[in-house]
């Protein structure tokens, strides 16, 4: 089977900038008066790892009461506008038009809407009548890598067709005032909002081309990272530290990884990483065995985006790619740790 190549990639953001110490200023006014542990837990904003993020809407809207109505037409509103924006970006990069996509697979995991976003941005896009729709709801963090790895596998079994993956996230419309507890206070802290998108196809000119993926699920492990669906909203479950959870856990998952995908993890040249936190990065450096500050672009888009779930790790792969690009031509591995709790991996080959 010929492996789909990656022919363009994009991404997009709000237009409402956070910086952090706002943030931080923002959560203190909605929880220091009733969650005596926030002072203790205050320190998570400048150790997060982030300057400042971009979130979906003005900051006097989350300082407001909210409910499922209202989130939701603000997922619907921001949502589609950043996924023909991602897209446009992606196709463009691709030397595409719109009207050439065969396949659209949508990730998404902080809405719902229904029809799905690529429904909604279907006109204004300017997909064709015949596109196939593929919506993918509830992979989290691991969206981003999981979404490509589905998106090259339909590429791949459709030769010459065109997959436009949209990963879109909008981590912030899930801050909740009435949530009093550590998991709300961390996510406050880390999630920001965005959209990343990418072109796969067998067929046209490409700098890497997606080989393999593969996932490990750690059984019992259900309750680590997921949304707890309350009247008001989602709400964040941080039932474990993933920090620890990493450091404890991903070396032997990593290599029923690389037996999977045929790679030994001492021939991948660059490890691309979804960026969770500061300490997150820090434990897959060590779990990677990477010296550390290895994973340079991961603190660069975590500190100017924050965390924003599925879209993150494309960032950080199209910062990459302009810049340093895959070490001395060697293969590269996508990985981002998401609900499940799982690990999801997707290897990249530069293209001769």
């Amino acid at each position: 089977m010929i492996p789909a190549r990656l022919l363009g990639l994009g991404h997009a953001t709000p237009s409402h900038d956070l910086p952090q110490d706002v943030a931080r200023d923002w959560a203190r006014i909605q929880f220091a008066d009733r969650f005596p542990a926030f002072e203790r837990m205050a320190p998570v904003f400048a150790n997060a790892g982030i300057a400042h993020r971009q979130i979906a809407m003005p900051v006097e809207w989350y300082l407001q009461p909210q409910d499922w109505a209202t989130r939701t037409a603000a997922y619907r509103q921001i949502a589609r506008g950043l996924f023909i924006d991602a897209a446009r970006d992606a196709i463009g990069a691709a030397g595409l038009t719109a009207d050439a996509i065969d396949i659209v697979v949508t990730v998404s995991s902080t809405g719902i809407a229904t029809p799905s976003l690529e429904a909604l941005a279907h006109a204004e896009l300017g997909l064709r009548a015949d596109v196939v729709r593929v919506p993918v709801f509830g992979l989290g963090c691991a969206g981003g890598v999981s979404g490509l790895a589905l998106a090259a596998r339909l590429a791949a079994a459709t030769p010459g067709a065109r997959v436009l993956l949209v990963a879109v996230e909008l981590c912030s419309l899930s801050f909740r005032q009435d949530q009093l507890s550590k998991s709300n206070v961390v996510a406050t802290a880390l999630f920001g909002d965005g959209a990343a998108a990418a072109v796969l196809s067998t067929q046209g000119p490409a700098e890497v081309a997606v080989v393999a993926a593969a996932e490990h699920l750690w059984p019992g492990t259900l309750d680590v990272m997921g949304w707890d669906v309350a009247p008001h909203g989602f709400g964040v479950i941080f039932a474990q530290s993933i920090p620890a959870l990493v450091a404890g856990h991903l070396r032997s998952a990593m290599t029923g990884l690389c037996n999977r995908m045929e790679v030994a993890q001492g021939d991948i040249g660059r490890f691309v990483c979804h960026p969770g936190g500061a300490k997150v990065i820090e434990a897959l450096e060590a779990s990677l065995d990477l010296p550390t500050g290895t994973l340079d672009d991961e603190r660069a888009v975590l500190a100017d985006h924050g965390n924003m779930s599925a879209p993150t790790v494309l960032f950080v792969l199209q910062r990459l790619l302009a810049g340093k690009g895959l070490a001395d031509d060697r293969p590269g591995m996508l990985l981002a740790l998401g609900p499940g709790f799982t690990l999801s991996g997707a290897l990249v080959m530069p293209v001769p």
